[in-house]
């Protein structure tokens, strides 16, 4: 167990060091100017995160995971239809709930939401969780019954679009960016393990010639789900979206003596999230898993180090990578908006490059096409893609346009490439958004580009302008993993071609010479 937590901590570590690194570095610069509170602040939060995402990884695979996994064959065993859509739904929700990208998104949202305080944040939480629970419900029915993922893909794309429409002719399109980001937060770190192993442990039991390409594609479809969610929720906001609520990003507000209360506050909401899916997971176990007492250890000892690992990176976000994204974000746009693009771009290189889960998804692409694109070439593509998506997110806060100039173009693309490409590509495509939109880009890169957004024109238009960054990161992929799959079929067919060629246009002479020299040596 400690050889596991070790490499885990190794892991993080060289997730959160590159940003640490950059922010310590720029901090010596005329550009940011950092207290000395703050740097001790940002310092001691990195460490925090370090263990709190060390811990969380390793809580996820040894509870997450299997817990997924053996609700997923075990009522695929039941063969009882309705028993299992009705899990899956329920567990899509207390799931969401649980995430901690979803929390950090909704407590900078939550003055918008109807509701006071706390409440308005559960709410928004909540919604995401419905709408995750009833697209998981038809993820489980594509396996079920086999069904074209692109089809599906498109025919819920098309809906969604629909919904903008119905959100820009109520007046309430100042919110289409935060719905696309809780597509993007919803497939975070607990979320991704647990659904992705839920779907081969029902593929599995299945079977089926197509039963690894099955196991994919439940992620993409979850990921559309909390957009229209979201949607619909904007329609019924009582807030006002010129008015946004930069306190959150005080420093002040979680160090001294509120960080007591910060701390209990956090223990109490990830105890009530994450104890609703172990509650519900043991009820399923009484029941019908029947699990040996040796895996119910395994997963017991799993949820502990998933619950101190939560707790302490949500901990970590609120008192140093927020405050400190949003301050670094006023002040280079204050100082030369130009450069905020060029920053962006790095972080977005470096974010994607020291996130775990990245390289697990290269590996599984090397595997699956057979080495048809490498992990190397997989790497530089998501990385030199997710700076691009950032730097782009900030000009078009700087010149003030409609985050739509993106989504359509890049969804229509990354739509119609999957008609072209081999079904597991736009699987595997659609899935890894959420593994491209990792945990920095919720609370560190969205309140660098709030911060920008205030330096330049105020608070009243964040929640048009600022937001939007996470839903442009979780799209990269769609298009970056296409493309790279469908050069790899390109090059394949012309390396059969080129075989075809010599093989036709060989020398006649030559065959029978072989054949010849072949019979001489009988």
């Amino acid at each position: 167990m400690a050889k596991a937590l070790l490499s885990k901590l190794k892991e993080s570590l060289i997730s959160v060091l590159p940003v640490t690194a950059i922010v310590l570095i720029i901090s010596f610069t005329p550009l940011v100017d950092l207290t000395v509170t703050e740097t001790v602040a940002f310092i001691v939060s990195a460490v925090l995160l370090i263990l709190g995402i060390g811990l969380f990884n390793l809580g996820a695979d040894l509870a997450m995971t299997p817990m997924g996994e053996h609700v997923g064959s075990g009522l695929t065993k039941s063969k009882k239809l309705l028993v299992l859509i009705a899990v899956c739904f329920v567990l899509g929700v207390l799931i969401t709930i649980a995430e901690p990208d979803l929390s950090v998104l909704a407590n900078q949202v939550k003055d918008i939401m109807p509701g006071e305080g706390d409440s308005s944040k559960w709410l928004l939480v909540i919604v995401v969780g419905l709408g995750v629970g009833l697209f998981l419900v038809f993820a489980v029915i594509k396996i079920v019954f086999h069904k074209d993922l692109s089809t599906m893909l498109m025919f819920f794309y098309m809906m969604l679009f629909a919904v903008c429409a119905i959100l820009a002719e109520n007046g309430k399109f100042g919110l289409l960016p935060l719905s696309f980001d809780s597509g993007g937060v919803t497939t975070g770190p607990i979320t991704v393990p647990f659904i992705m192993a839920l779907g081969v442990g029902i593929s599995s039991t299945i079977g089926g010639r197509n039963a690894n390409e099955n196991s994919f594609g439940l992620i993409a479809l979850c990921s559309v789900g909390p957009v229209i969610a979201v949607m619909l929720l904007a329609l019924t906001t009582t807030g006002d979206l010129s008015v946004y609520n930069t306190d959150i990003y005080a420093i002040e507000e979680s160090l001294g003596a509120n960080f007591g209360p910060l701390v209990l506050k956090k223990v109490g909401e990830v105890a009530l999230a994450l104890g609703l899916v172990v509650a519900f997971f043991f009820i399923l176990q009484f029941i019908m898993l029947k699990l040996p007492r040796k895996k119910l250890a395994q997963i017991g000892v799993g949820i502990v180090y998933t619950f101190l690992g939560l707790v302490i990176f949500l901990i970590a976000v609120e008192i140093g990578f927020m405050p400190i994204g949003y301050k670094i974000g006023t002040q280079i746009a204050d100082k030369n908006p130009t450069l905020l693009v060029l920053f962006g771009f790095v972080l977005g290189m470096v974010v994607v490059l020291a996130e775990p889960a990245v390289h697990v998804l290269n590996r599984q692409v090397e595997e699956v096409t057979g080495g048809g694109v490498k992990k190397r070439e997989m790497l530089i593509a998501l990385s030199v893609a997710v700076g691009i998506s950032i730097g782009l997110t900030i000009i078009r806060m700087i010149f003030q346009f409609s985050i739509l100039f993106y989504l359509i173009p890049g969804y229509l693309i990354s739509l119609g490439l999957s008609f072209f490409v081999p079904k597991i590509y736009t699987a595997i495509a659609f899935d890894s958004g959420g593994v491209a939109s990792g945990p920095l880009t919720s609370s560190f890169i969205l309140p660098l580009v709030v911060g920008a957004c205030v330096s330049l024109w105020g608070n009243t238009e964040i929640y048009s302008l600022a937001f939007g960054v996470v839903a442009m990161v979780a799209m990269t992929p769609l298009i970056t993993i296409q493309v790279l799959g469908f050069k790899a079929v390109a090059s394949s067919k012309v390396r059969t071609k080129i075989a075809l060629r010599r093989i036709l246009s060989a020398d006649d002479e030559q065959i029978i010479y072989f054949a010849d020299k072949g019979d001489s040596n009988d």
